[in-house]
């Protein structure tokens, strides 16, 4: 019997579609597997590749897998979709994930560790509790709105005073429904604000005992949520070849509709990690904001940037150049160095002269 080289699995929440193939792309085998059967089914097979999509599980069972001593390879969705024939189903995922991993050309998505997804979560539940917040804040100045009582202020302590003040001056508008309702809405505002605190004391531990993410907080835009976002979700940063393709990875460069001599380069691509790629861009217009009180190159840079081309484009800019520095920092080690392009320029010149 041929040996296994390939392994494609397409997971489910129950049932998985597992197919094997040799070294040469034969198929060997085609099983349909139930949950507490796919741990023994892998250990029974001898060390080969095991391709999976980076969906929900795969992390786990990559390591899983990898403690067995097989090489796990994670694909984007979006690469295996074009290798699926016809009609979309188990098998055909599989046989389609079978195929895309055999590519030369193939990128693969490094398995996260357990600090690392605990780190991804915290960031996700975070955003929610933001989100969340906002939508709180947006129906508690909505139903004032209704009873003619514009509120202004958005933060919790700011928006809790303001209504305190209104409702001295004006709060014979408002029934007394009206006002046990707005104090659980407000209740809720504080719990919420609560949770969020209590998301970030977590994620100020993990940055505390992560070297990586401190050297990535030395960056200007970069911060406490970024740093820690970035150190969780990359993983092995070599696998990047430079810190341009670190950039096109989260959307950060031009998107490209370019054919023979003729190029054309759009808007950014906006592909990869949208939450990481909201966290640089926020930086960067924090960057933006703060650069003419600074003299330095970096600064200068970014004011002309956003003299020509307007605020939004600079921030932009900034998030790029950030996101290359800090694939720089994480393959290179050491941390940010102001004004590093002019001290090697001084460094080069008189040797330059020299010759």
């Amino acid at each position: 019997m041929k040996e296994v080289s390939r392994v494609s699995i397409d997971i489910s929440k129950q049932v998985f579609q597992v197919h094997a193939a040799s070294s040469k792309g034969e198929i060997l085998w085609r099983k349909r597997v139930r949950r507490e059967d796919l741990h023994n089914l892998i250990k029974e097979l001898s060390p080969c590749e095991i391709g999976m999509e980076a969906c929900g599980g795969a992390h786990f069972w990559g390591r899983e897998f990898q403690a067995l001593g097989h090489m796990v390879r994670l694909l984007a969705p979006q690469y295996v979709k074009p290798y699926v024939k016809r009609n979309k189903n188990d098998s055909a995922d599989a046989d389609a994930i079978l195929e895309a991993m055999s590519r030369p050309t193939m990128s693969f998505i490094p398995v996260k560790s357990a600090e690392q997804q605990e780190v991804c979560q915290l960031h996700r539940a975070r955003e929610l509790a933001v989100k969340h917040r906002t939508a709180l804040v947006n129906e508690i100045k909505g139903f004032m709105h209704e009873h003619g009582i514009a509120l202004s202020c958005s933060g919790y302590s700011k928006l809790m005073s303001e209504y305190l003040s209104v409702l001295e001056q004006c709060g014979s508008r408002l029934r007394d429904g009206t006002k046990r309702l707005m104090s659980t809405l407000f209740e809720q505002l504080f719990a919420i604000n609560k949770m969020i605190e209590k998301y970030e004391l977590e994620l100020k531990a993990h940055h505390a005992i992560n070297e990586i993410s401190q050297r990535l907080e030395s960056v200007p835009g970069v911060g406490l949520l970024t740093a820690t976002a970035i150190a969780a979700s990359v993983g092995d940063p070599s696998r990047y070849k430079s810190g341009r393709d670190f950039a096109a990875s989260l959307g950060l460069v031009p998107r490209q509709h370019s054919s023979g001599a003729t190029q054309r380069l759009g808007g950014i691509s906006k592909r990869g990690d949208s939450y990481l790629r909201k966290l640089m861009v926020q930086g960067g217009h924090t960057v933006v904001m703060h650069a003419k009180k600074h003299q330095d190159s970096r600064s200068r840079w970014v004011v002309g940037i956003a003299e020509r081309r307007g605020r939004v484009k600079a921030a932009v800019a900034v998030a790029n150049k950030n996101a290359r520095v800090m694939w720089a920092l994480m393959v290179k080690g050491g941390s940010y160095q102001e004004n590093y392009g002019e001290k090697n320029q001084r460094e080069v010149e008189p040797s330059a002269l020299a010759l």
